[in-house]
Parts: C-alpha cells; structure tokens; sequence
C-alpha cells in the first residue's frame, strides 16, 4: 500500500509482532514516523530473538513508536495521530482479532485517514475465505468511497495465498491498483518479489472471486 500513496509520512502497523510490515515499510525514505500496536509484547519479544537477522530487523528504526495496547481502542483515543497508511497485519478473526473486522474499527481508522490515505488490512485467503471477504468488502464500501481487493502468494499459509482489503479516501480510478510511486533502481535490486507490474497485477482475481467479490458492487 505504501507504492499506492504519492508521499506517506505517517504509518500506523496494527499487528505484525513478527516485524515483517515494519521491516518492509521503513525501506520508504519518505516515511517520517511510524506507529506500531501489537497487542502482544512475547511476539515482538521472541520474534526480535529468533528472527532478529531476517524479519525483525527494523526495531532499532528512531522513526518507531511502538505501543503494546488494543489496536481498537488505541485509534479511537482522543488526540490521536493521522495517518496517511493505515495496516493491518492481524491473525484471524477469532479471539483478541475478531473486532478488527468488524465496520466500527473500519470507521475508526477512516477518521484516523488523512486526505488520500490508504488503509490495507489482512484479507483472508479466496479459496477458503470468500464468503468472509465478501461480507468484509461489503461494509467496507458503505465506510470509504474506494474499495479493492488483491492477494499475493505465500508457500507456508493454507492454500498458498493470502490476500488484501485495501481501501482509501482518493476517488481516483487508478487510486489503488496503479502505483503512486516506483522504487529507485537501487531500491528495486533490493526487492525480490514487488514490481510496479506485480503491483497491479495482483488485483487481478480468478473468476470466481471477481464475481463474488466485485459484481456485488453492481447489487
């Protein structure tokens, strides 16, 4: 989501003890401060202690501020930062992660939206989710005017994919889907899976899911 805004200075990371996200969005010299609530201090503890040399490298970033709280109830504090990317890197919707799904934390983080912010959430898997995703992108488009959905692969989650609830404030039609901003050559040499055409690409849905998912825009 980070490619998809022209200039974000503020991130918020909602989840992602592991530090993968936070490793991914301090690569972006542009981003000036970065606010992370993980819920649970032992993931950030073990993961900073077992994957300190591959995932959890970016702890020591000055640009961090990170809190250990209720990601809910942390972005409906008064005087809250705004953010111009919102991500959600949370487990599934049981337990401590049920109400990041729900339309009120939607809501939550479109007030917490600068003008033109993105929020990108975990979006579940499309060949074992898609009655779920569905329900999810339906509240969606009644809270933000910019709903989408994308999904990469990953070898180690079930199914192998893993996908995106992306939505965002700018109305554009290329908002989303057409990368706002590409990385330097130097920092593409760095990349082993984006590209601005993966980018793009990765909106693109097998049949079943664009029925199920898009043609509800149509209803």
């Amino acid at each position: 989501p980070l490619y998809s805004h022209p200039e974000p200075k503020k991130v918020l990371i909602v989840g992602g003890g592991d530090g993968g996200v936070l490793r991914e969005v301090a690569r972006h010299a542009c981003v000036e401060s970065i606010d992370m609530c993980e819920i649970d201090r032992k993931v950030v503890e073990v993961a900073k202690r077992y994957f300190g040399e591959t995932m959890a490298t970016a702890y020591g970033d000055a640009r961090l501020n990170l809190v250990h709280e209720d990601a809910a109830k942390f972005i409906t504090r008064e005087g809250h930062a705004m953010y111009d990317v919102i991500i959600v890197d949370s487990s599934d919707p049981v337990g401590p992660a049920e109400s990041l799904f729900k339309p009120e934390f939607y809501e939550a983080m479109r007030d917490a939206l600068n003008p033109g912010g993105i929020i990108c959430t975990q979006g579940e898997c499309i060949w074992l989710h898609l009655e779920l995703i569905r329900t999810v992108i339906d509240a969606c488009r009644n809270i933000l005017p910019k709903v989408d959905y994308a999904y990469t692969t990953i070898p180690t989650y079930p199914s192998g994919q893993i996908g995106f609830i992306l939505a965002t404030k700018n109305e554009s039609p290329d908002a989303l889907r057409v990368p706002a901003r590409t990385p330097s050559t130097e920092e593409q040499a760095l990349l082993r899976y984006y590209t601005p055409l993966m980018h793009s690409a990765s909106f693109v849905l097998p049949a079943f899911a664009q029925r199920a998912i898009h043609n509800c825009e149509e209803r």
